[in-house]
C-alpha cells in the first residue's frame, strides 16, 4: 500500500516519532496506519505511548452558558505550568463553546488539535469529564468558574425550575466551594447510608454511651453526614444560618454538575 507525505505527518503526530522513524515505520507495514503506530511502540519509538503512562492530574477546567444550554470541559495535562499556557487555555475555550454548540461528543472534532499540543507541550494531555445541560420550558441555568493562576480549576452548572439566574449563581457558588456529592437525601445510595449508620453506631459505643440512647445519638449524627454530602441539606456557605433548601424558597434544584482539576 502507498503512503504520502501526509501519511507520514499524520503518524508522527499521533504517536509523537521523529520523521525518519514514523517513514520506516509505514514502510515496514505496508502504508497502514494502525500496524504503523504499533510497530512503532513496539519499537520503543512512539513517545505518545510512554506520555500516555505518566500522570495528568494537572489542567484546566472551562464552562460556558448561552441562554438555555451550558457546558463544562476539563482538560488534562501533567503541570499546572502547561496548563497557565495561552494554547492550553485557548484549546479549553474553543471545546467548552464546541460542546454547548455540537454536544458532548463533539470533543473529538478537536482531537488533532489535542495531539498537536500533546507534542508542541510534550505533556500527556487528554479531554477528561465532560458536562452538557440544556434546559426546558421555564428553567433557569447559570454557572461559576474559581480561577486560580489564570485558568480555570473549579467549574460549576446549577439548573433551576422557579428561580432566577442570580439565585442559579448564587448556588453554583455555593456548590464550588462546599463540594456536595447528592442533591437530596434521597439521592444517597442506600448502601453508603447503611455503611455510615453501622460506622456511627460503632463510635457511639466505643464513647461509653448507654445502649438505650445508641439509636437516636446514631440519628442525629447521621444528620451531620447528610449536610456534608447532600446540597439541600447543607447550611447556606454565604449565611449558614439557613440551609441551601430555605434559601431556595419556591425555586427548585433540578441538577447540578461540578468538575475540578487535581
Amino acid at each position: 500500500m502507498a503512503f504520502t507525505a501526509k501519511d507520514v505527518q499524520a503518524l508522527r503526530q499521533s504517536t509523537g516519532a521523529g520523521m525518519m522513524d514514523a517513514k520506516r515505520a509505514l514502510e515496514a507495514n505496508d502504508g497502514d496506519m494502525n500496524a504503523a503506530g504499533q510497530w512503532l511502540r513496539e519499537k520503543g519509538l512512539s513517545k505518545a505511548a510512554e506520555r500516555a503512562s505518566r500522570a495528568n492530574t494537572q489542567g484546566a477546567v472551562g464552562v460556558f452558558v448561552d441562554g438555555n444550554v451550558g457546558s463544562i470541559v476539563q482538560l488534562k495535562c501533567e503541570t499546572d505550568f502547561v496548563a497557565s499556557s495561552e494554547h492550553f487555555k485557548q484549546l479549553v475555550t474553543e471545546l467548552v463553546v464546541l460542546v454547548a454548540t455540537k454536544g458532548e461528543g463533539a470533543t473529538a472534532d478537536r482531537a488533532k488539535e489535542v495531539e498537536d499540543l500533546q507534542l508542541t507541550l510534550k505533556e500527556h494531555i487528554e479531554v477528561g469529564e465532560v458536562v452538557r445541560f440544556e434546559v426546558s420550558g421555564d428553567g433557569v441555568l447559570d454557572s461559576y468558574l474559581h480561577v486560580q493562576g489564570g485558568r480555570g480549576v473549579n467549574a460549576v452548572l446549577v439548573e433551576l425550575e422557579g428561580g432566577t439566574t442570580e439565585l442559579a449563581h448564587d448556588i453554583a457558588v455555593h456548590v464550588a466551594f462546599a463540594r456536595p456529592k447528592y442533591l437530596a437525601k434521597e439521592d444517597v445510595p442506600a448502601d453508603l447510608v447503611e455503611q455510615e449508620r453501622a460506622t456511627l453506631e460503632q463510635i457511639t459505643r466505643n464513647e461509653g454511651k448507654p445502649e438505650q440512647a445508641v439509636p437516636k445519638i446514631v440519628e442525629g449524627r447521621l444528620q451531620g453526614f447528610y449536610k456534608d454530602i447532600c446540597l439541600l441539606e447543607q447550611p447556606y456557605a454565604k449565611d449558614d444560618k439557613q440551609s441551601v433548601s430555605q434559601l431556595l424558597g419556591g425555586a427548585r434544584v433540578v441538577r447540578f454538575a461540578q468538575v475540578e482539576i487535581g
